[in-house]
């Protein structure tokens, strides 16, 4: 087992490919291959941190080929126990508008084909996944950007998350929107539930680049381009960094949730500290 460096993670989204400053690379090997790119270790307010770019540190992973097992295996390995995982999304809602950020709490899956387990046998273990976000890391992240006077962070909402690369359909769009579902995103699945199978607490942190497919019936409001996104990713990183920045130093020493209790079934068992 890797020597213990880190006890919080984030793990970067597009276009979010550094973090930290004053850092010590160390690559990690893993039993799922090789994460996305080497972990960057640093400290903020006196917090041991690594860094993991989620698509490679030049966008080379799309969503559907992130190795999200290597992912989340390699943040554990050196003491991650809590992960923020920001991530670009489009709304699905007139309220949440580009800029915005959606503290997640719910998750529905789209995807299909990605290997989205660590519970290969022989041993069977069923992870309980009904509240897919650490609560006690979401209300930390609200607790940072009420405090910010330029963010508007939203508290809760219900992501859901598509195959990728291509955006949705009109028809797909409308569906979403009538499910009552507020963002749409490529990633969070299965990141967020591989982290649950490690008992490690999980905050899904939104950046909302973009309207899905346009809004109906709004003049001027086009469907996603990925060169809208990456215009509002540019202009709107520094502002998660601020934001993750606030919100580490907030962490709990110890956590007071029951994301670690997942252990119990998980491919670890309930004594893998």
């Amino acid at each position: 087992m890797t020597q213990r460096r880190a006890e919080i993670g984030v793990i970067g989204g597009s276009g979010f490919y550094a973090f930290l400053d004053d850092t010590t690379e160390i690559s990690v090997h893993t039993p799922y291959g090789p994460p996305s790119a080497p972990v960057t270790l640093g400290v903020v307010a006196d917090r041991q941190v690594a860094f993991l770019p989620r698509h490679g540190l030049r966008h080379e992973f799309p969503p559907h080929r992130v190795n999200y097992r290597a992912n989340l295996w390699a943040l554990r390995e050196l003491g991650v126990r809590r992960v923020f995982g920001p991530c670009a999304a489009g709304s699905l809602r007139p309220e949440i508008e580009p800029g915005d950020f959606v503290v997640l709490d719910q998750l529905v899956d789209r995807t299909w084909g990605r290997t989205d387990t660590y519970v290969d046998g022989p041993v069977a273990g069923h992870v309980t996944f009904a509240d897919p976000y650490c609560p006690e890391l979401g209300q930390v992240v609200l607790r940072a950007g009420g405090a910010m006077t330029d963010l508007t962070v939203h508290e809760g909402g219900t992501v859901v998350v598509i195959q990728g690369p291509r955006f949705s359909t009109r028809a797909e769009s409308a569906w979403y929107r009538s499910a009552g579902w507020g963002v749409i995103n490529m990633t969070q699945y299965p990141e967020a539930y591989l982290a649950r199978e490690l008992g490690m607490c999980y905050a899904g942190v939104a950046l909302i680049t973009d309207y899905d497919t346009g809004l109906e019936g709004v003049e001027g409001i086009e469907p996603v381009t990925m060169e809208q996104v990456f215009k509002m990713l540019a202009r709107a990183v520094s502002r998660t960094r601020d934001l993750l920045f606030a919100a580490i130093p907030d962490v709990p020493e110890a956590a007071g949730c029951h994301c670690r209790d997942a252990l119990s079934s998980g491919p670890l068992g309930p004594d893998y500290a």
